[in-house]
């Protein structure tokens, strides 16, 4: 069967203007053009469409989302599969979440106990897992299965007051880390300070601290242009200017 825009966007509920421009950047090509100009979908079209709404669902970027789907060795099939792992997941953290919200409410409502560990479940699981996807296989492959698992239920189990620290001292790492990558000096005081805030922040996951594992996990940020571009949000060259605070901090300044 064959749709023109029109019909391809009411049945996939998708705009006309987005077909388009789907077109215009090269991820959704119509199969052909008929005599009078207008686009005409075939069925390929019509599956690569619902791969690519998929992905969207899942928050990938459209230029992400172009070079998977015009691969030429992209796996239809399996794609489907791995959707469907990841929606199970979204779906296990909604279900995580809504209990979240029903024991709060029912704690409000005096009518169960609900411990501070409990409160922030939810959203510390999702930053586990989401730590897992981004990292997990490059920091297992450093530090072992073992460690990273306590560093997990040390997340898991922290206090709503230690988890609100966390995060703010998250923030603060960054902040201090931008004002020092501008002093240009990682011997200085504020790119030291920058080390130690990092230190103390680790020291709520890490179940033990070392300077061996702080300087590796610093020279992992430059390596990886994932954990490069996680500090290189406070100032372009941050996860460089880290990296030597930290062995100068550290003491294992190559």
């Amino acid at each position: 069967m064959e749709y023109t825009v029109q019909k391809l966007g009411r049945l996939a509920g998708v705009s006309t203007r987005t077909l388009r421009y789907y077109d215009e950047i090269g991820l959704l090509e119509p199969a052909r053009k008929n005599s009078s100009g207008y686009r005409i979908y075939g069925q390929a079209e019509v599956d690569k469409l619902q791969q690519i709404l998929f992905y969207r669902e899942l928050g990938v970027d459209l230029e992400k989302i172009k070079h998977i789907v015009n691969d030429p060795s992209f796996d239809g099939p399996l794609a489907l599969k791995e959707h469907r792992q990841q929606l199970l997941e979204k779906r296990r953290q909604l279900d995580l979440l809504i209990t979240n919200v029903e024991k709060t409410i029912s704690a409000a409502e005096g009518t169960v106990k609900m411990k501070d560990t409990e409160k922030f479940k939810g959203f510390k699981q999702q930053l586990i897992e989401d730590n897992e996807k981004q990292y997990g296989e490059e920091i297992r492959g450093k530090y072992g299965d073992a460690t990273v698992d306590q560093s997990n239920a040390k997340m898991l189990n922290m206090s709503e007051a230690k988890y609100a620290e966390f995060k703010r001292l998250e923030q603060e790492v960054f902040d201090t880390l931008a004002s020092a990558v501008e002093t240009g000096d990682p011997a200085g005081v504020l790119a030291q300070k920058a080390a130690e805030l990092h230190r103390e922040w680790l020291s709520y996951t890490w179940p033990t601290y070392s300077k061996e594992a702080h300087a590796g996990l610093a020279q992992m940020y430059v390596d990886d242009e994932r954990f490069a571009a996680y500090y290189d949000k406070a100032r372009p060259g941050a996860a460089g200017f880290l990296r030597d605070a930290i062995y100068v901090y550290t003491g294992m300044k190559e």
